[in-house]
């Protein structure tokens, strides 16, 4: 079997800064919620929630309230325990900046952030909806590798107006204080670890609630999330704490039936309870406590140290631990078997998606491009036992550069293979809808030189359906594919079904009908993706693993 490529991609990440995460490729705040072209002077806007009045913005083709508390400030005796209601206020409250980053130390994003008091979300909706007709909701759930991120980095403008929907991004626990596993910080009836996912059901919570006062359906509730946001999505589909908090779930980049691993694309899948207690007890002992590492004790460490002991941890990443009464069962062996929220699903990973991880290890290892000398040594490291067959079946001859050579099988492993299980599973049992991201020309990082052909990198998508700063904007011809991305992601929110509206056809997957949707621009850029066949799905499956 395989082995992963352990921390080595990791490291590479924090060397890389931007390029290794999705977080780089969103919004900042400003953008977020600034006045758009052509839109009015803003003026107030006021909603009354369960909580009490907000203000928000409106503009001249959306509205947006940010900063809602969902949960009480998760701080002093509330660090690493279930999120508690958030408070009441009186008066009305400013809903026209966003709350703080959940702490993170800033490695992906380039924005360090030491709040904890930072569980809130965000609402964006047309500016006005028909008379007596309810929107779909879509709960947005960030990436950045369960450390990096935040709700409010993702302008929704276009997802809201051109979709008519209601779109909710969402701030969640991360790194050290959504995720960690120890037992001083077990409680009788809920064990430690899974912090982050709780935040998640905590503001769905909030949805069913309070989306009639934004103009939206609380019955009608998608759950969509990319990278980390979509194992999150995943965990979310089996846990028992999410049963009946949403209908339709969106799955980008992140194949629920992949297991956990060191590598990049594996390092933040759930984890088995009795690893992650080893992460969290190397990561405390990195503490140097002057006493036993009790709960209270814990309590008092300062965010900073907590942060540096994690970038220092060896272990590979953060994520969803699997054992107790948050998560009994691995979302991957659940999802498998059948035992999920059944609802429908649209899911899908990008062509090219390790091309991203790939150039963070060449930054951090070689410093440029993968010498082709080290090709061989590289896929050993990654595959172990399956080298000798991963490079006679791909090798280096085949391909422009080693970087690409690698970053290709990879992908097909890592991504595409367990995408295809994913599908075949969910399929069975709810309507599912699968695709791949195919634009070999997605935009870059503005300013930043291509380091090889990225093709429809890790994230790539994301400028697609959310307003981005830091990349390059969408082409005239790549413009009309973010329009069709957008209706299919709304109309799936609104029915359970991406087509209408004269779109291509988007066909159902099914085990015997194993249909992928390609999304790439230029006039025959929608079709049926030959998805098995250019992942060499049959060489992967073979090896069983």
């Amino acid at each position: 079997m395989r082995k992963a490529l352990g921390g080595r991609l990791a490291a590479a990440i924090g060397t890389a800064g931007a390029v290794g995460v999705t977080a780089a490729l969103v919004a900042t705040p400003a953008t977020a919620v600034g006045a758009v072209a052509g839109s009015t002077t803003a003026v107030s806007a006021t909603v009354r929630t369960d909580k009490g009045l907000v203000r928000g913005t409106v503009t001249g083709d959306y509205r947006s309230f940010q900063g809602i508390p969902y949960a009480a400030p998760p701080v002093g005796e509330l660090r690493w325990r279930s999120p508690h209601p958030a408070a009441a206020w009186a008066g009305v409250r400013d809903a026209t900046a966003p709350g703080a980053l959940c702490a993170q130390s800033g490695d992906h994003l380039g924005q360090s952030s030491q709040a904890e008091d930072c569980l809130y979300l965000n609402v964006t909706t047309p500016p006005k909806a028909a008379p007596g007709k309810r929107l779909p909701v879509l709960v947005w759930v960030h990436g950045g590798s369960f450390k990096d991120g935040a709700g409010s980095l993702y302008g929704a403008r276009r997802l809201a107006v051109q979709g008519q929907a209601v779109v909710v991004t969402i701030n969640y626990r991360l790194g050290v204080f959504g995720f960690l596993a120890h037992p001083a910080l077990d409680q009788e009836r809920e064990l430690s670890g899974d912090f982050g996912l709780q935040d998640q059901q905590a503001a769905l919570r909030w949805v069913r609630r309070n989306a009639a006062v934004f103009g939206g359906d609380p019955a009608n509730v998608t759950l969509a999330g990319e990278s980390s946001g979509a194992i999150s999505t995943c965990a979310q589909l089996t846990a028992p704490g999410s049963a009946g908090l949403f209908d339709r779930a969106i799955v980008q980049s992140a194949p629920c039936t992949a297991p956990s691993g060191s590598s990049m694309a594996m390092a933040n899948n759930p984890r088995p309870r009795a690893q992650a207690e080893r992460d969290g007890e190397a990561l405390v002992e990195r503490l140097k406590l002057d006493a036993a590492p009790t709960a209270e004790r814990l309590r008092q460490v300062p965010v900073q140290e907590l942060l540096k002991a994690a970038a220092d941890a060896a272990q590979p990443g953060f994520g969803p631990v699997v054992g107790g009464s948050v998560l009994p069962e691995d979302p991957a062996r659940a999802i498998a078997g059948g035992r999920f929220h059944h609802v429908p699903v649209l899911a899908g990973t990008n062509h090219d998606e390790e091309r991203m991880h790939v150039w963070g290890l060449e930054m951090a290892k070689y410093g440029g491009p993968i010498p082709a000398d080290a090709y061989i040594d590289e896929v050993r490291a990654a595959f172990g036992d399956d080298a000798e067959e991963v490079l006679a079946r791909y090798p280096l001859s085949r391909y422009a550069s080693a970087s690409q050579a690698l970053a290709t099988a990879l992908t097909d492993a890592e991504y595409a293979k367990p995408a295809l299980d994913t599908y075949n599973a969910l399929s069975r049992r709810v309507p599912t809808y699968a695709y791949e991201f195919a634009d070999t020309n997605a935009p870059w990082f503005a300013g930043v030189p291509k380091p090889y052909a990225m093709g429809a990198y890790h994230a790539a998508e994301l400028p697609y359906l959310f307003e981005t700063t830091g990349t390059e904007p969408l082409t005239e011809s790549q413009q009309p594919l973010s329009d069709q991305m957008i209706g299919y992601w709304t109309r799936f929110a609104r029915t359970g079904a991406p087509n209408g509206s004269a779109a291509p056809v988007w066909q159902r997957f099914t085990p015997t009908r194993p249909y992928v949707q390609s999304l790439a621009p230029g006039e025959h850029g929608i079709k049926p993706a030959s998805f098995a066949r250019d992942h060499d799905y049959a060489f992967w499956n073979s090896l069983g693993g």
